[in-house]
């Protein structure tokens, strides 16, 4: 059993009474229902703070990588209150939760359509580029700040600030939500505004522009994809974040352990001279569907379907002649006190339109980044356990305090539910993993990314739903769990993460 927050890594009993551990003896327990788990390891589940598949088959799929909490921070959505009752009203797996989307926000004070909870409309608002490349006058400011401190009322768990699809907004603006995120004491989850290793307009300045907003307004301000925005600068960048951490700068970080990133085409990154910017050698570093691109290819795209997903390659960890990618990962997923978090895409279908709804398992050919299935089975295999022939590079209780703990630090002193996540003892929330850590093992690829992890025997946490949809999906896994974990009932869980009430002022 471990227990990262106390250093437990020991043979110990644990007894779960409704939805809470009850108790942890080193005597035998008596219970209802007993898992035999000699020889695994029983940890709490995992906490993933950036995950941006918020459907139904999505939330499956990271179940089967034991997460039992995946909330969307970094994007986030508007409007919150909707989000809550939609998922709701379909049932989840696993708790779910969101951020105040900014961009979402922006596009309705600047394109004039009225946001909806889903990805889809974020999507298509990639059509339009006024909210990207535009500066907000005042006016307009004031409502996008309105907007999203609603969204915070309405229970949204920070601000998402997605700067690096919108990367022509002002200072001011920046500066503005940084100082709601303050006045409402909750962290900003920011994709900073620019994703390149050349300057000016570089990864290295778009941390130090969030390093100083956090300095100045005393706003937690959390860095998501460390590794992406880091990119091929990894030693300069890591070094700026660590300077200012010891400063004492409040801000917290999070990584995902792959060298390339997922987006849509038409996102700002990939305009103009991207492949420079990016460090990349050609436009083969861009994947659809597991295939390289061309130039062309992705030029025919971004005038004709400027929301096709897409997978990007800025590092080749796996490349034996290219040793020094795994390297740079390393520096952004061995940092200090850092989150492991997958940014999980949304799975679509041969056609490019989502997978949601009752579906499981995953229609043939559904596509979507393998961490979207794999990335904390892939953390622990590759980095706890270690590659074949390889030392492991991180102690079991720091994976687990990475995937579990971390997380939940990084929200519990404005989310109040989160102080019983992350943590394996009396009183803590019983969401719980069990897995054998010698066989646990990502299968996602990314030619087939739709292949569940295994190695994991039980996710507690993950209770049979109380929705017809979400019930039915909930035998189907069950059926099919020779490829995946027993997912156990809890009862009383898949609730939504949210805060305490705020008020206004």
């Amino acid at each position: 059993m471990v227990d990262p927050e106390r250093n437990v890594d020991e043979v110990l009993n644990v007894g779960i009474t409704g939805h809470q551990v009850t108790a942890i003896s080193r005597e035998p327990l008596e219970g209802s229902t007993v898992i035999d788990a000699e020889g695994l390891v029983v940890a709490p589940g995992f906490i993933d703070l950036h995950s941006h598949g918020q459907q139904l088959p999505a939330a499956w799929m990271q179940a089967f990588d034991g997460v039992t909490t995946a909330l969307e921070l970094e994007s986030g959505l508007l409007p919150i209150a909707e989000f809550y009752d939609n998922v709701a009203a379909e049932g989840r797996p696993i708790n779910y939760g969101a951020s105040a989307a900014w961009t979402y926000a922006r596009i309705a004070e600047k394109e004039g359509r009225e946001p909806e909870a889903n990805l889809v409309w974020f999507q298509e608002a990639f059509s339009h580029d006024g909210w990207q490349n535009s500066l907000a006058g005042d006016d307009e400011v004031e409502r996008i700040i309105a907007r999203v401190e609603k969204g915070l009322l309405e229970g949204g768990l920070g601000i998402g600030i997605n700067g690096g699809y919108a990367p022509g907004y002002g200072r001011k603006e920046y500066h503005a939500l940084a100082k709601l995120a303050a006045k409402h004491k909750v962290p900003t989850f920011t994709h900073i505004r620019y994703l390149s290793v050349q300057e000016p307009d570089s990864g290295f300045e778009g941390l130090g522009e969030l390093i100083s907003l956090a300095a100045t307004t005393g706003a937690h301000m959390h860095i998501c994809h460390l590794n992406a925005n880091a990119g091929r600068d990894a030693k300069a960048c890591v070094e700026l974040v660590s300077e200012a951490q010891d400063r004492g700068v409040p801000i917290t970080v999070e990584a995902y352990p792959y060298g390339a990133c997922s987006s849509t085409v038409s996102a700002e990154v990939f305009q103009g001279d991207w492949l420079a910017r990016w460090g990349v050698e050609d436009a083969s570093a861009m994947e659809v569907n597991g295939e390289p691109m061309t130039q062309e290819k992705i030029d025919e795209l971004q005038k004709n379907e400027p929301g096709t997903v897409v997978n990007m390659h800025f590092l080749r960890p796996d490349d034996p002649d290219k040793p020094e990618d795994a390297e740079l990962l390393d520096l952004s997923v061995l940092y200090p006190g850092a989150a492991i978090a997958s940014d999980a895409m949304p799975w679509v279908n041969k056609d490019g339109t989502l997978v949601e709804g009752d579906v499981w398992p995953l229609p043939e050919g559904s596509f979507a980044h393998p961490r979207s299935a794999g990335c904390f089975s892939r953390f622990l295999s590759r980095w706890a356990r270690g590659g074949p022939g390889e030392e492991p590079k991180v102690s079991l209780v720091e994976a687990i305090r990475r995937t579990s703990l971390i997380p939940a630090q990084i929200l519990e002193a404005s989310v109040p539910q989160m102080r019983g996540k992350g943590r394996l003892q009396v009183g803590a929330d019983a969401d719980v993993v069990v897995f054998d850590l010698a066989t646990v093992q990502d299968n996602a690829t990314f030619t087939e990314p739709a292949q569940r992890s295994t190695g994991f025997r039980h996710v507690l946490g993950a209770a049979p739903p109380s929705s017809g949809t979400a019930q039915r999906s909930w035998r189907r896994a069950r059926a099919s769990r020779s490829a995946g974990p027993e997912l156990s009932p809890c009862p009383q869980r898949r609730v939504p993460v949210r805060p305490e009430g705020r008020e206004s002022s």
